[in-house]
């Protein structure tokens, strides 16, 4: 183990030192930039469509509503991350980690708009509806099939395997914290769910697990608020304490900076997925009458997952003093702060958030490993290899050490980002000519409705069909 340690480590020194911050946030600020600041001027935008995405429900369309995409991807996103993962970036990288996870979820919404748009510009038709995501705009965009591959791998990988190592760590830690059972009796159990949801009842536990997630997310949220409204006039020293470790010239000269920034971006990341290339596979399922709808929603479930849960786990932790403990890690400093303030009762409710959290990330994790599993091969062996080693790295990361499952995650994280950003820093410019068309046609007064001639020059494209422009003038002219 000490020698995977070293191998892990190291490859995450030089991909999260050199290469991927360069990327995140340089092509955060470029999207930003081009779209005119997409994420805050059309934010009210964002929010009406959520509204739209309910409608789809009810009018029979092929894939899912807007809205349920959304739900999707946040119950993929809300998981560990938004509890042991950002308390683990303020006890390793001190409280200005917090500043860096904000920073990059709103320069990462731009990014996100842009994979979340190119996923449904060139998603394909299945039996359930719709799929696609950065393995499908790599090959078909870019012609580049062995980059679709090897992103499909690293995202099986990652998300099927290694996060979801993570989730069940994450469990099994919480609730050896808050009732004290065994790890490998609760490893045992989350093994034998989790077969039984990916063997038969994915569906019908997905859409459970959509009901459940949000309701959860908005307790805790709500028990957030409370917590800050009770300790209102400390507020200002947390921010203050935030702000002055991001940029403090005592953090700079301590090298505690550089540490803040590394966990901050490793843990934003991790938790909002921007850029990543995991929520795009999600976004293509919805349907909609535009690819830039569906790049508004997933822009707007960064700002949900970021600015709003990771925000509420930051100030539960430090408007106590749990993260200065050394003793504590991961989910254990959520649990001993939040009993700080409100009493013991806590640790139970954040065990049972955790695992309805994780669990429904676990469901999420290996639908986006099922779908770049067809991508590479529709053979049904290739589909039970996977199921079995899904359920292998559950077993591993019930029992396995905190410090190597993170750090596992991380690797895999940054190689999938890097595939993925450079696919989308490649065709931005898709992108930006969706919302130029979209924004001409709300200017309009239109419902905006998107043709594969909408674009000059965009080929490879299934499920758009082509504007006939003499029926559009022809109808017009009835109109008048």
């Amino acid at each position: 183990m000490t020698l995977l340690e070293k191998f892990v480590g190291t490859s995450n020194e030089i991909l999260w030192t050199y290469i991927l911050i360069v990327l995140l946030i340089g092509l955060g600020i470029y999207f930003t930039i081009k779209t005119k600041f997409v994420q805050f001027r059309m934010f009210g935008e964002m929010v009406r469509l959520l509204g739209d995405g309910v409608e789809d429900t009810a009018k029979g369309k092929e894939g899912v509503s807007s809205f349920g995409a959304f739900c999707i991807s946040t119950a993929s996103r809300v998981g560990t991350g938004n509890l042991a993962g950002v308390a683990l970036a303020i006890s390793t990288g001190g409280p200005g980690a917090v500043f860096w996870m904000w920073l990059i979820a709103l320069i990462g919404s731009a990014s996100a708009f842009v994979e979340a748009t190119l996923a449904q510009i060139y998603k394909v038709k299945d039996k359930d509806g719709f799929r696609g995501g950065p393995a499908y705009y790599m090959e078909k965009a870019l012609r580049q099939r062995w980059m679709g591959i090897l992103f499909a791998v690293l995202i099986t990988l990652c998300f099927g395997l290694v996060f979801n190592s993570v989730q069940a760590n994450t469990i099994t830690l919480a609730l050896e914290t808050a009732y004290g059972f065994d790890r490998w009796i609760t490893g045992l159990f989350i093994t034998v769910l989790t077969a039984f949801v990916i063997f038969g009842g994915v569906k019908r536990i997905a859409k459970v697990a959509e009901i459940i997630v949000p309701v959860m997310a908005g307790g805790y949220v709500l028990l957030a608020l409370y917590i800050i409204l009770t300790n209102i006039t400390l507020l200002p020293d947390v921010f203050a304490t935030i702000f002055s470790s991001a940029f403090g010239l005592q953090e700079a000269a301590g090298g505690t900076m550089g540490a803040a920034l590394m966990m901050g971006i490793k843990r934003g990341l991790f938790s909002n997925e921007a850029g990543m290339g995991s929520a795009p596979n999600a976004a293509a399922t919805a349907s909609v009458s535009h690819p830039v709808k569906q790049g508004l929603i997933q822009s707007l479930g960064v700002f949900v997952d970021t600015l709003l849960i990771c925000s509420a786990t930051s100030f539960i932790v430090l408007l106590s003093d749990a993260y200065k403990n050394q003793n504590l890690e991961g989910i254990a400093i959520v649990q001993t702060a939040l009993s700080s303030h409100i009493g013991l009762w806590a640790g139970s409710f954040i065990a049972i958030a955790v695992f309805l959290f994780a669990f429904s990330s676990v469901v999420g994790n290996y639908y986006y490993g099922e779908t770049n599993i067809e991508f590479m091969n529709t053979n049904k062996t290739w589909l039970l290899v996977y199921r079995l080693a899904v359920i292998g790295m559950v077993m591993f990361g019930s029992l396995a050490k905190v410090s190597i499952v993170w750090d596992m995650a991380d690797l895999f994280m940054a190689l999938m980002a890097v595939t993925n950003l450079i696919a989308i820093g490649l065709l931005g410019k898709i992108a930006f000519a969706a919302l130029a068309d979209y924004t001409r046609q709300k200017r309009q007064g239109a419902d905006p409705v998107f043709y594969r001639n909408s674009i000059p020059g965009l080929k490879d494209v299934e499920c758009w069909p082509e504007q006939d422009t003499r029926a559009e003038v022809a109808t017009s002219k009835t109109t008048e």
